[in-house]
């Protein structure tokens, strides 16, 4: 039986800058490291991310070309947060908005270029 998500793996153009930006951006604390390019950094509910060194180039990006989007991050405080990120530097996909329902979403994409998403939600999903 699956109780939960252990981690997502990310594979990056530079692992070492990349784990040292979600460090700094979201506080992750790295509780692994390979001293080959692989990282496992966590979050403080558990939540891991592992950043591998990519070994080949990615293939085409498009829209509607099946597979894995985004990550979303719920936030607490998610306007510092949306500073806190473009502060670092993060390209803007789309700006922070709020829903007719309350619910804030920001796209941006991490220093290798992957879209995450933050999220606020006023009344949990479930």
């Amino acid at each position: 039986m699956i109780t939960g998500v252990e981690h997502i793996g990310i594979y990056a153009k530079d692992s070492k800058a990349l784990k040292e930006w979600y460090e700094n951006v979201f506080d992750f604390e790295q509780v692994y490291d390979n001293k080959k390019g692989t990282y496992f950094l966590k979050l403080a509910d558990n939540t891991m991310l592992e950043i591998c060194q990519q070994v080949e180039e990615p293939g085409e990006f498009t829209p509607t070309k099946g597979g894995l989007r985004h990550i979303a991050f719920y936030v607490d405080d998610f306007e510092e947060m949306v500073d806190r990120i473009k502060a670092a530097g993060a390209e803007v996909v789309t700006d922070a908005k709020v829903s007719a329902s309350g619910v804030k979403t920001f796209f941006f994409k991490d220093l290798d270029g992957n879209i995450m998403h933050l999220i606020n939600r006023q009344t949990p999903l479930f």
